[in-house]
């Protein structure tokens, strides 16, 4: 991966893998929470709904911050912080105390993403989407080792068990205090990016238009995130089984990640975004009408097409807006994501209203509405590249 620093991306994608574990543990802790608070399916997507306003909607005040001023201390304090809010989540005494738990958690997130995909951008040499593959598949790991993490500790130590979710933030938060200063080396100063901006301007059309391609995406991936584990249940199988199942769908959107970025760098960002929707629809509709061995296969595939341009949309994101890349980084991850916490809730109470596999069927819908809308898109800006120099913390 020539042009990319391996040992600040490596940073960047651990903390980037610690903070979605944390966020990744909810699906499986759903199924515990829903029998200790007895939950209805609309009050346990509003905990989806919960964490994905804390950790989405905010981010682009985040964003915003972070282009503005620099802030690499963000960078531990959140991934310390949403390992602890998560695993406060699991000893929770009342379903509101659990709702404050998951949005602390939520605001870790929110805080490490910008700032982190901020710097991903700046280490990725001239490779950004194959960079921002290797950084967004930190994430991807993390929300795949998630529920299976959090599964294997409560199966070992009950509920309470999930309070270890805070150990691996806590650690890596750590490391990211070590290599803070040579982080801040890759920074360009406040001249070049000044100068960025009065030779690129933004794609504000193609931006906005990406933020709904994103929008409507993550009506699959938060709809698919959040049901997997009850859909498994319902047909009778364990908890367990159905944490296994969702983590073979996050699994393969790492897969899927890693593929991506340098299939985006070599034929272009639009023409990938657009087959991965392509192929997106009919597999969620094999998984949900199919099932079996199948269903499970199809499952497995929509989680690659799913989740693998993650990466690529977030380097569109930036290249629309080259002079705000925190917050384009902010309003990719972060906005457009959060409206796939509401499509959960709203899928939740088609569940209540009709069933489960209703709302199943109704995140294929995403996808294929995504796949219109992405035909739109303009071409990004041209990108002038800007040497890095050292940066204060």
């Amino acid at each position: 991966m020539a042009g990319v620093d391996t040992k600040a991306m490596g940073a960047l994608s651990s903390g980037h893998l610690a903070t979605d574990l944390a966020q990744g543990s909810l699906p499986a802790l759903l199924p515990y929470l829903v029998d200790k608070f007895d939950l209805s399916y609309t009050m346990a997507a509003a905990l989806v709904l919960a964490a994905t306003i804390s950790s989405s909607l905010v981010q682009p005040a985040f964003g915003v911050w972070s282009d503005a001023r620099g802030a690499l201390w963000l960078l531990p304090a959140g991934v310390a912080l949403s390992g602890i809010g998560m695993a406060a989540t699991a000893i929770a005494p009342a379903y509101w105390v659990a709702v404050v738990c998951v949005l602390v958690a939520g605001l870790g997130v929110a805080a490490y993403h910008p700032e982190g995909s901020k710097f991903a951008s700046y280490v990725s040499g001239s490779r950004r989407a194959s960079g921002m593959a290797f950084f967004s598949v930190g994430g991807n790991v993390g929300f795949a080792l998630g529920p299976i993490l959090a599964a294997a500790f409560i199966h070992a130590f009950g509920l309470r068990g999930a309070t270890l979710l805070a150990a691996p933030g806590l650690l890596v938060a750590g490391g990211l205090v070590r290599v803070r200063r040579y982080l801040a080396e890759f920074a360009p100063s406040r001249k070049d990016r000044a100068a960025v901006a009065d030779l690129q301007q933004a794609e504000r059309r193609g931006l906005t238009l990406l933020l709904v391609v994103v929008g409507l995406r993550s009506v699959a991936h938060m709809g698919l995130f959040t049901f997997i584990p009850l859909w498994e249940k319902s047909q009778g199988r364990s908890a367990t089984y159905g944490t296994f199942v969702l983590g073979g769908f996050l699994i393969a959107g790492a897969i899927g990640t890693l593929c991506g970025g340098p299939l985006a760098d070599r034929f272009g960002r639009r023409p990938v975004l657009r087959w991965s929707f392509v192929a997106a629809t009919p597999l969620i509709l094999v998984y949900v009408l199919a099932g079996g061995v199948v269903g499970l296969v199809a499952v497995v595939l929509a989680g690659a097409a799913v989740i693998g341009t993650f990466g690529v949309s977030l380097v569109m994101s930036q290249e629309y807006m080259p002079a705000r890349v925190g917050m384009a980084s902010g309003l990719s991850i972060g906005l457009a994501i959060g409206l796939g916490g509401v499509a959960a809730v709203t899928l939740g109470a088609v569940a209540d209203a009709i069933d489960l596999r209703a709302a199943l069927l109704g995140t294929a819908v995403g996808p294929a509405l995504a796949l219109a809308v992405s035909l739109l898109l303009p071409p990004a800006p041209v990108r002038r590249r800007v040497e890095p120099v050292p940066a204060t913390l």
